[in-house]
């Protein structure tokens, strides 16, 4: 018997990186997953990836109409046992370079999209349900480029905690996750050469006390815990996944 035995758990961002890892582990431990995403090619790829009753959806968090559709994916599972609002993006560019276009987008994925995706989703919650939320560690990092990113995150926080207080008399529990350098996706928003990579890669590295990036796998066994009822005593809380990044 898995941990996800009999329980029904969705992804937004499931169909790559940690949201994928996190989705093929809970089906190996006797879950059922739906997993959202807007790539054509990360949504093939799922659905190669994943048994066939699996829930595999194009859903753009940052169209407003999309949380709908969520929610009526949500009551045909039979209701949620587990939910990972794990969809996002960033980018990384000079304050002077900032516009309204890209201020909105980020917002509107990071903080719009999981905002109205609860509103929606919460009447499809099951009793005992688990949300957990992909923040950062960019909020606690001072990145001289990234202060848009970092505030879409530090909103994210905290939300987490507002939801946790406000679904407590419902056992619905509701934490975070705050990756660090994950080889998946970490340069993603970040306008860079390969020999910039490997460089800024290696700078990195040395402000990690574990000495390297993490793996999709690693970041999405930290959600699966908050996920499962080994987590059951765990709510409002925060947990780093970075090597050690913000002890420094």
């Amino acid at each position: 018997m898995g941990r996800f035995t009999g329980k029904r758990i969705l992804i937004t961002g499931g169909t790559s990186g940690m949201g994928l890892a996190g989705a093929k582990m809970i089906v190996d431990e006797g879950g059922e997953v739906g997993v959202t995403g807007t790539s054509q090619d990360h949504l093939d790829e799922a659905g190669r990836s994943l048994p066939p009753e699996s829930l595999v959806l194009r859903n753009d968090a940052s169209d407003p109409a999309a949380a709908q559709e969520l929610a009526e994916r949500a009551k045909d599972m039979g209701g949620l046992d587990g939910l990972w609002l794990n969809a996002g993006f960033g980018k990384f560019e000079p304050n002077e370079d900032v516009t309204s276009d890209t201020f909105d987008a980020m917002n509107n994925v990071n903080v719009r999209g999981p905002v109205l995706q609860m509103a929606k989703l919460i009447p499809h919650l099951n009793k005992d349900a688990s949300v957990v939320v992909t923040a950062s560690v960019s909020p606690y990092l001072g990145q001289a480029q990234g202060a848009v990113y970092a505030a879409t995150k530090a909103a994210v926080t905290a939300l987490v905690r507002s939801w946790a207080a406000a679904l407590a008399e419902k056992n619905i529990r509701v934490n975070s996750i705050a990756p660090g350098p994950i080889e998946t996706n970490f340069f993603d928003g970040m306008d860079l050469s390969e020999d910039e990579i490997e460089n800024f890669s290696d700078m990195i590295k040395e402000q990690v006390p574990l000495g390297r990036f993490g793996t999709a796998e690693e970041s999405a066994q930290v959600a699966l815990f908050l996920l499962s009822d080994h987590a059951s005593y765990v709510t409002g809380s925060q947990y780093m996944v970075d090597g050690g990044m913000t002890m420094r």
